[in-house]
């Protein structure tokens, strides 16, 4: 996910969904016990960890889009990323990129949890996955469609593609979960409040299990366009 880092001195744009399994104790106690990262220093959360030990930095040049007339000229983008490791491509074709990157991460929390799907009771099981602002990539592409090609020739699973909480809907039916499902929207600290909601959830006996985390894929043209003359991003070169 591409999400703007408000803790660092200089402000840039991560992709970094992260997104744990919380389950339930007898004594209402929540704990983590899956997790999954799909980041711009390891796809993997072993490799991520592995990475923020050794300080490996993220931040490189934007090659997603050419940012010739850009002032702005660095991001932290994940790398080999490819949807069809995690999903079938079918289906990989019908999701925004921040819903790729958010059914990858929760995949491997899913799997680091152990859980047993086929003894789970779907009905208490959950999802709180936020994104910022969804699809972005596809409303700037839908927009271009429709000046340069018109309204009969938008794709019509644009609005679904888009819509914020689609993260948190295509994990709930990549996995059967049929509580709640639903997203915090807190700009960056969405991926923060998700957790803080999911972990509420559990602890006053609404849910058991909740896959829970953030999401982005803001690195695009309008939207470093517009972080760029907001002045909250670095103009550095190297």
């Amino acid at each position: 996910m591409e999400i703007i880092d408000s803790k660092t001195f200089q402000m840039y744009e991560f992709e970094v969904p992260l997104i744990g399994i919380m389950e339930v104790r007898m004594n209402r106690r929540v704990v983590v016990s899956g997790m999954g990262a799909i980041t711009p220093i390891g796809n993997c959360v072993k490799d991520f960890f592995d990475n923020v030990m050794i300080g490996k930095c993220g931040i490189d040049f934007i090659d997603c889009f050419d940012t010739e007339t850009y002032t702005v000229k660095l991001a932290a983008q994940v790398k080999d990323f490819d949807p069809k490791n995690y999903m079938d491509a079918k289906v990989a074709r019908r999701l925004d990129r921040f819903s790729q990157l958010a059914v990858a991460a929760a995949k491997e929390a899913v799997t680091d949890s152990g859980i047993d799907l086929e003894n789970t009771n779907m009905d208490r099981f959950g999802v709180i996955v936020g994104s910022g602002i969804g699809g972005l990539d596809d409303i700037e592409k839908e927009a271009y469609t429709l000046r340069d090609r018109g309204p009969k020739r938008v794709n019509p699973l644009f609005i679904p593609m888009t819509i914020t909480n689609m993260a948190a809907g295509n994990i709930a039916i990549q996995f059967g979960a049929k509580g709640i499902c639903t997203n915090v929207v807190t700009a960056c600290a969405t991926g923060g409040n998700c957790i803080g909601e999911a972990f509420r959830n559990i602890k006053h006996g609404y849910s058991d299990i909740i896959l829970a985390g953030g999401t982005e894929a803001s690195i695009t043209p309008l939207a470093v366009a517009g972080f760029q003359s907001l002045t909250a991003l670095s103009n550095s070169k190297d």
